[in-house]
């Protein structure tokens, strides 16, 4: 007969001593699996996304219920992070759920020291104004040796991580339109 250590004595005594605890305490799968239920995330509606934070472009699983964010986790299907998330990717509900968090857009007039809230479309109008003067102004149609150049550097573009291809494709070209010479993406940087 094989000889029975002390360590293995004490492993077998635990797992016979859990065993018998759920089984002779009346432990009830079916009631922890109706328990299950009452989770937070069990009825909310979960949608995809991808973290905003780098250009790694980890993809994050959003659970909501109500309109309200309750909880958030990494993608176990997406190829980059395969689940996992950083520090920063795992708090991302708090950018959300933030009473600090900007709604409406906020402007100030020049020389004012206060903020005031304004229509998006107003916003929206206001920046196309801002960037057809700008572009106006400074748009440079030849070089200092006569060679077509077709550009405005008074404006630049910076995109961000949170940008898909197709977003970042999209963006460039309508800043080639413009005559931007000056655009750059966080992910090259």
């Amino acid at each position: 007969m094989a000889e029975f250590t002390r360590r293995q004595f004490l492993k077998l005594s635990g797992a016979t001593a859990a065993t018998l605890a759920v089984v002779e305490l009346g432990f009830n799968t079916n009631e922890a699996k109706a328990k299950a239920k009452e989770l937070k995330i069990a009825e909310a509606t979960v949608t995809p996304t991808i973290c905003c934070y780098c250009a790694v472009g980890c993809g994050i699983l959003v659970h909501a219920k109500d309109d309200k964010v309750v909880y958030t986790e990494g993608d176990p299907d997406h190829p980059i992070n395969e689940g996992s998330l950083c520090s920063k990717g795992t708090t991302i509900r708090q950018v959300f759920e933030s009473d600090r968090r900007m709604t409406k857009p906020l402007y100030r007039a020049p020389g004012s020291d206060k903020w005031e809230e304004k229509d998006w479309n107003w916003m929206y109008d206001r920046i196309a104004q801002k960037v057809k003067e700008t572009r106006d102004k400074t748009f440079v149609t030849t070089d200092e040796k006569g060679m077509k150049v077709n550009r405005t550097d008074a404006i630049g573009c910076l995109g961000g991580a949170a940008l898909d291809n197709e977003e970042t494709y999209l963006l460039a070209k309508l800043m080639r339109g413009l005559g931007l010479t000056y655009i750059e993406h966080q992910a090259r940087i």
